[in-house]
């Protein structure tokens, strides 16, 4: 079943590893409006950054090709994250969610999931292979008392 949401954006933007800036003040400055805290926010921008690093190295090693950042605020002060690209695809989704496994060679750690699974409430990664990946991070963000 599909949570309503009380906001949202969509942004796309090519797969160049600049843009993963953008990327994660966009979320961040998306998700202000629910007033979190600057773990919270700090947990917001580095979740991003991995998922989508990992849709510009990963999904489209060599070319560029579309991205899409889909933000939501959903009832319940729950923030959902939505990376999508349209590249190569995980063979082995299980496989590629374990720590250290990278397919990206040396300089990559492979710890980019289980980064996002430590920030993140919840990591629901779809692949398939020639077809693209979405990732989707959710993370309920402590309810602020107002003064």
């Amino acid at each position: 079943m599909r949570t309503k949401a009380v906001n949202e954006v969509t942004l796309a933007f090519p797969s160049r590893s600049r843009n993963e800036g953008f990327a994660r003040s966009a979320a961040a400055g998306f998700a202000a409006q629910m007033d979190p805290t600057l773990n919270e926010l700090e947990d917001i921008k580095t979740a991003v950054s991995e998922a989508v690093t990992n849709a510009i190295v990963h999904g489209y090693p060599e070319d560029i090709g579309p991205v899409i950042l889909k933000i939501r605020v959903l009832e319940g002060n729950v923030l959902e994250l939505t990376i999508k690209d349209h590249g190569r695809g995980i063979p082995d989704v299980d496989k590629a969610r374990q720590p250290m496994f990278t397919t990206g060679g040396e300089e990559r750690s492979g710890m980019g999931f289980t980064i996002m699974e430590s920030f993140m409430d919840k990591v629901t990664v779809r692949s398939a292979v020639n077809k693209g990946t979405t990732v989707v991070l959710r993370k309920r963000l402590a309810p602020r008392v107002k003064k």
